[in-house]
Formats: C-alpha cells, structure tokens, sequence
C-alpha cells in the first residue's frame, strides 16, 4: 500500500508520484502489501527534520526512513511483507536544483522520489561502486517508467 500526503503547499501531481512509486516497487520485486508512505513537505518542515535526523543545516531535496529493512525480491520472487518506510521530498528545493540537474521540476521530484525509494530498499551512495550501482538503477527505473508512459 502507498500512502501520499502532500503538505508541502506546492502543486503536485500525487497520483503520478503514487504510480511510479508502485511501478518502481513492482520492478524491484518488492511484495505488493508492503507498506510506504511519501510524504511532501515545504522547505521549514525539511529543514526540521534534516537537521533532526541527519544533524546537517538547512533543507534538503528527500529523505528516507525505512522500517523493516526490506530488500528486492529475488529473481522470480518477491521480498517479504512487512512496512518498507518513509520518503520525504521537499518540492521547493527539488524546484531549485532540477535545472542544474537538467530535468523538469516534475521530473526532479520523481528522480528523488525513486532515489528515496531505493534508499529504503538497502541501497546507499557513499562509497563510489555504491554510488555507481544506485544512480545507474536510479536511471533505468526513470527511463523504464518514462518508456512505459510513452
């Protein structure tokens, strides 16, 4: 089950964000019934919780804490039910690096939206292999999804 809760103050298009968390959980092989919840703050509310959470300044673009410590299914399965977590998006600041990152600011959000996912899953980009593997599925998902927009 996604939960979405937009209380951010910005336009969103929530459905959108609901589809492409559900079509990147489905891709990897993450059991239908878990449980995640997106939630859209304005850049006060993330500043908080960055600050709290990960004792750096000022706001960031997403955040993500997960519950269960799931991890994609393997092949030709699925991973266990349980709750994976929580994702955080700041849509004002994704608005503020999606030229620099040469994207919509809709598709800026729904970039961190599938990096927070994968966070959720194990993933993580702190060392550079890491950071390789995790960008480059963080890519294929988006372009995956957009081809099957098309």
């Amino acid at each position: 089950m996604i939960d979405i809760n937009n209380e951010s103050g910005e336009s969103v298009d929530e459905q959108a964000l609901v589809r492409l968390a559900d079509f990147t959980l489905r891709q990897m092989r993450i059991h239908p019934q878990v449980e995640v919840s997106i939630l859209l703050v304005d850049e006060a509310a993330m500043t908080g919780y960055h600050e709290r959470f990960m004792g750096e300044p000022g706001p960031t673009d997403v955040l993500s804490f997960p519950m269960d410590e799931l991890h994609p299914g393997p092949a030709g399965g699925l991973s266990p039910e349980g709750i994976l977590g929580d994702v955080v998006i700041c849509p004002a600041f994704a608005a503020k690096q999606a030229a620099t990152n040469g994207r919509s600011v809709a598709g800026e959000i729904q970039y961190i939206l599938v990096h927070g996912l994968l966070h959720l899953m194990g993933y993580d980009h702190a060392v550079p292999e890491d950071k390789r593997v995790m960008f480059g599925l963080n890519d294929r998902l988006i372009r995956d999804w957009l081809a099957s927009r098309a």
